[in-house]
């Protein structure tokens, strides 16, 4: 890939180091940091400032201060317009902001989930209230009134797919009732797609840089080529990279590369 190339892979790089939706933020701000930094190798970079905001509500730790930076996020990408998106997080529920934006640019637009966790308890049966556990119910109508409002169009479920989740709970089984909706086969797709990679995804023996390991992950490669596949059948319009969490600055340099990867697969074709 040419420098020209990566210069226009995408229209705006989201840095937005969200850490408040996790039940384990440490080192999340050095992985979001070295995420934002490989991610503005692809596009402009703006970053939503992180809020000093306390409290909780709604049965959700750290709300005020999570609603007030997707109220940012919201903001920025309404004055930029991206047609082409690429957010560097954070946790989980950073990518609200992101999908529901690009949910009202494409009326049509395919989420393909690809996590180690199905992110889909709700406020209501959370165990522990953490949001980064709640972004996929969120999008599909379940947030807070007022997170809802600014979604204003829900997710559809039958444009909804996940990849590598290994740990579903009863909450999250109880949302989807018929069963999660896996992606078996990537040639079915077609139009616009956001990808969200959890970085979890992955073995935690081939990338140990996170917060929530789980056993029997995803190699590398496997998720690498994915991310190609989806490329070659479909238009990436967006992609986020979440739950990078190492724990010094060589492991985020380490990691670092694997992301930029990530990255330039997104754009392969």
């Amino acid at each position: 890939m040419t420098m020209k190339e990566v210069e226009r892979a995408f229209d705006l790089a989201l840095a937005f180091p969200q850490w408040q939706g996790s039940g384990r933020h440490l080192n999340l701000s050095r992985g979001a940091e070295a995420t934002a930094t490989v991610c503005a190798r692809f596009a402009p970079i703006v970053t939503v400032p992180l809020s000093e905001l306390g409290g909780s509500a709604f049965r959700i730790n750290k709300w005020n201060a999570i609603f007030d930076q997707f109220c940012k996020a919201c903001e920025i990408l309404s004055t930029h317009a991206p047609k082409r998106l690429l957010t560097a997080g954070g946790d989980c529920a950073c990518d609200i902001a992101s999908i529901a934006y690009l949910r009202r640019l494409y009326p049509d637009l395919t989420v393909v989930w690809i996590d180690a966790h199905a992110d889909a308890t709700t406020p209501e049966r959370a165990k522990n209230g953490n949001f980064h556990s709640m972004p996929v119910t969120a999008l599909m109508g379940h947030a807070p009134e007022a997170m809802d409002q600014r979604i204003r169009i829900p997710l559809d479920p039958m444009r909804f797919f996940y990849w590598g989740v290994r740990s579903d709970n009863e909450s999250d089984r109880a949302f989807w009732g018929r069963g999660v909706p896996v992606l078996e086969d990537c040639s079915r797709l077609s139009g616009p797609v956001h990808i969200h990679l959890d970085l979890d995804v992955l073995e935690p023996s081939e990338f140990p840089y996170l917060a929530y390991p789980e056993p029997n992950g995803m190699s590398v490669h496997a998720t690498l080529s994915l991310i190609e596949q989806v490329a070659r059948y479909s238009s990436i319009v967006g992609l986020t990279i979440t739950e990078f969490a190492p724990a010094t600055e060589d492991d985020a340099e380490r990691g670092a590369k694997v992301i930029e990867c990530v990255c330039k697969a997104a754009h392969r074709k």
